[in-house]
């Protein structure tokens, strides 16, 4: 298993004593596995299995190091906490579930939408400073979702302002928390009902992942929140050859928010995304700036297929919190869908807090998308915050797509490009609508 830590020149016997399982490489070196039912975990699909699962991780961190196993079954937990060095392995048919007793989620200080929480619950998977972290194998994370997702409806249909109503109104566990951690590989796994976000990123960098599906059920017609990978305030981020099947954006791009947001030192720009080879079913965008971000630069699309309605680029304009959009692209993309917007670029006001602060500026420039091929719903929306918004340098290119409205309804552009673009048998030279 190439999760599995090696260590040489310790004793043999103490191994022996402390690991619950181990074996011999052909060096000599020693592979650490602990399979969390040696601490007492059970597979009953009720038992609530956190502290034996912890004690798993406990014990490889204080013995060196590890890969924590989760054999065929179903294991119910609430919030685990992984250490330096100590990995994840879920075997085929095991699946690790998040309880939806919020009890054995206790709220504690945690990042989420752009801000530090003092009171939100933590994740089922949580890691911070855990460079190396290796989350792997044919297993499923699974969110158990669906109640807490009737709960949030329930509560939000009962809301006096329903269209502001908090996504963190309701107490609820992501799958998955990283953060402050280097040279992270998450693949293999299915991420099945999150409650709430499945894979936050924050403040990581040189992150893969790989070969990972992110679903809700086809029939939840919204699974709030369930976007599929956060990449928040991270660099060098890679995600190649996902599936997405959620009801929120598949992947979001994440930072900081309000006025100030660009002094906030604990949110970086976010730089370096590298998006390949992934298919996409449902989602509300392929690649989602926003709705929370400040600065983010190079990142690229490519290669990747839309089976559904899902929107393709995604940029969304807080009129509360300054932000700069530069150097994205999406390339050779195929479309298979009677609905989704190929591009949304355009103000986006929920939750919007000036705070009594002038409106602030933002930027976006060098937006490319080339390749692009297939049916699709619409080619989309490009429309600034009017006295706010700077948008330069759009380049449509090598196109050849079938539209049910073939009309990009575009204002507030300097150095819009059309080149080789044909939409519905013609082919444009210009946009073709222009307010």
């Amino acid at each position: 298993m190439s999760a599995h830590r090696r260590y040489t020149r310790r004793s043999f016997a103490s191994l022996v004593l402390s690991m619950p399982f181990w074996g011999v490489a052909a060096d000599g070196a020693i592979l650490r596995d602990a399979s969390i039912t040696d601490f007492g975990a059970v597979a009953d699909d009720a038992t609530i299995n956190t502290k034996a699962i912890q004690a798993a991780i406990d014990h490889l961190a204080a013995s060196g190091g590890g890969t924590v196993v989760v054999p065929q079954g179903v294991f119910v937990s609430g919030a685990l906490f992984f250490k330096p060095k100590v990995n994840l392995h879920l075997q085929k048919d095991a699946v690790l579930k998040c309880s939806t007793d919020m009890a054995n989620f206790p709220v504690q200080r945690t990042r989420i939408e752009g801000h530090f929480e003092d009171k939100f619950n933590p994740a089922l998977i949580n890691a911070k400073g855990c460079d190396g972290l290796h989350i792997s194998g044919e297993g499923t994370l699974d969110g158990a979702g669906r109640p807490i997702w009737d709960l949030f409806w329930k509560l939000r249909n009962a809301s006096p302002n329903p269209g502001n109503f908090p996504n963190i109104g309701v107490p609820r566990a992501r799958m998955a928390l990283i953060e402050s951690s280097r040279g992270v590989t998450v693949e293999g796994i299915t991420f099945k009902d999150s409650q709430f976000w499945n894979l936050h990123l924050y403040k990581c960098q040189d992150v893969i992942v790989r070969q990972t599906r992110f679903q809700v059920p086809d029939d939840y017609r919204q699974a709030p929140s369930t976007d599929g990978i956060d990449v928040d305030s991270c660099q060098h981020v890679t995600v190649d050859g996902c599936y997405f099947s959620v009801t929120d954006d598949c992947i979001a791009v994440k930072g900081s928010k309000g006025p100030h947001a660009m002094e906030d030192r604990d949110s970086p720009p976010v730089e370096h995304i590298r998006v390949r080879n992934c298919v996409y079913k449902r989602g509300g965008g392929v690649l989602t700036l926003g709705s929370e971000a400040t600065i983010v630069r190079d990142v690229n699309v490519e290669d990747c297929k839309v089976i559904g309605n899902v929107g393709v680029a995604v940029l969304k304009l807080r009129t509360d919190t300054p932000q700069r959009y530069e150097d994205i692209s999406f390339r050779n993309i195929t479309l298979d869908s009677s609905g989704g917007a190929i591009v949304s670029v355009r103000p986006w006001s929920q939750y919007a807090n000036l705070q009594g602060e002038a409106p602030p500026k933002s930027v976006v420039h060098n937006l490319t998308l080339a390749g692009i091929k297939g049916r699709f719903g619409s080619f989309g929306t490009i429309h600034p915050n009017l006295g706010q918004t700077t948008i330069s340098d759009i380049t449509f290119k090598d196109f050849d797509v079938t539209l049910q409205r073939d009309k990009l309804d575009v204002s507030g552009v300097s150095n819009l490009k059309f080149e080789h673009v044909i939409v519905n048998g013609k082919t444009e030279s210009a946009p073709i609508v222009q307010d």
